[in-house]
């Protein structure tokens, strides 16, 4: 190829490799002759000379999840805007499973790892020096990594909040965790209780629901729990939309009215949010931004293993959809 475009092996590599020192008349050159002989490159080759596999992994809790299966997208689009190719696991919601993932991505089989975990712990990743971290939604406590998230106690805050100025009272939450509580599901619920303090509402815990898992038949189960309370809510705050289809479900069963009757709001806006009946009210988050804030900084950890640990947030807003729109005020 080099003799093709006239030029010298070390001029090819840096138009392969998007060096931008090159004339443009000779990265043209270069570039003819790369279409002519159909080359392509080695990125294995490439890899092993830059002391790297390519690889980026990604663990998250269950691939069947819509949240997790629309972050894995933006996820993958980000890794393959850097050439890398990604390898995803699951730890289907298990502690030891989520340990041995790690264990099973470490040697070097990968260059980094964006990692939602599971565990509120550490454990699993401290004294990992041979791993770069980057944690996503979760952040555990007792190991220090870079961290991409959104402010969940604000975005909690103002969902209940919009439930509020819609007339609601007896607002219920589904999704509250066993004590001791941390991560997202402690600052979702005290997004949600800072809002009832802020509008002078008594905390009641008949009207706070927990779930051993955020899936829809939870969701249905709690919003049944709920509504043989004595007073029963005019509005639930869901701590993902997953539990928020599924009190949709209960709700319709019952034959009661959505947003008339009870109001529902959920949080993560995956896409089916906007295709149930009524559609659903969510927090969303800007997904796409997540994911290549997460690859960048997974990227500069892999260039300078030892720069401080940094924080991004990534910006929220409600999705005011059917579901809370309406009713009475």
């Amino acid at each position: 190829m080099a003799n093709l475009a006239e030029v010298s092996p070390k001029t090819v590599s840096n138009v392969v490799n998007g060096y931008v020192h090159v004339s443009p008349v000779t990265r043209k050159r270069v570039q003819r002759a790369i279409q002519e002989l159909d080359f392509r490159p080695n990125r294995s080759a490439r890899n092993l000379r830059r002391g790297s596999t390519g690889i980026i992994g990604i663990i998250v809790p269950e691939l069947h999840m819509s949240y997790f299966a629309e972050l894995n997208r933006q996820l993958l689009m980000a890794v393959e805007e850097h050439g890398r190719t990604l390898l995803i696991e699951q730890t289907l919601g298990d502690r030891r499973r989520e340990e041995a993932v790690i264990d099973h991505l470490g040697d070097r089989f990968v260059d980094g790892v964006v990692v939602s975990p599971l565990a509120p712990h550490g454990r699993a990743f401290a004294g990992r020096a041979d791993m770069r971290f980057v944690f996503i939604g979760e952040r555990p406590s007792g190991c220090s990594a870079d961290y991409v998230g959104i402010d969940n106690v604000a975005a909690a805050r103002e969902a209940v909040t919009h439930l509020v100025r819609g007339g609601r009272r007896r607002i219920a939450a589904i999704g509250i965790q066993p004590e001791p509580c941390t991560g997202t599901p402690l600052l979702r619920h005290t997004g949600y209780r800072q809002a009832l303090a802020a509008a002078g509402l008594p905390v009641d815990s008949r009207l706070e629901k927990g779930t051993a898992r955020y899936h829809l038949r939870e969701g249905a189960q709690a919003m049944r729990s709920l509504l043989e309370e004595p007073d029963a809510p005019d509005a639930v705050f869901c701590f993902n939309d997953a539990l928020a289809l599924g009190a949709l479900r209960t709700l319709h069963e019952r034959g009661l009215r959505v947003p008339d009757d009870v109001a529902v709001m959920g949080f993560d806006d995956f896409e089916a949010a906007e295709f149930s009946t009524p559609n659903l009210s969510s927090v969303a988050s800007d997904k796409a931004a997540m994911a290549r804030s997460a690859v960048r900084l997974l990227l500069e950890r892999i260039d300078v293993p030892d720069r401080p640990a940094r924080e991004i947030l990534i910006g929220h807003t409600l999705r005011i959809r059917e579901s809370t729109e309406g009713g009475f005020a």
